[in-house]
């Protein structure tokens, strides 16, 4: 319970910071589309980076892809 609500609160942040930063980059004045640019980038990145984390806090880490069989 305690990883799930950590997972969820680093998400809502990389997806602020990701929004906050496209906001500051893209060119004004923004119209709707920018806007839906923006919230697409950000929900990317956050997809991105909540796998890393998946992948890394992985019970049994190196064998998340590939299982290797007995001989």
């Amino acid at each position: 319970m305690k990883r799930t609500i950590l997972l969820a609160a680093a998400m809502v942040i990389l997806f602020a910071a990701a929004a906050g930063i496209m906001g500051r980059l893209m060119p004004g004045p923004l119209k709707e589309a920018d806007y839906f640019v923006i919230g697409s980038v950000a929900t990317l990145v956050s997809l991105a980076g909540l796998f890393v984390l998946m992948v890394l806090t992985t019970k049994g880490g190196s064998g998340v892809f590939v299982k290797r069989r007995r001989k």
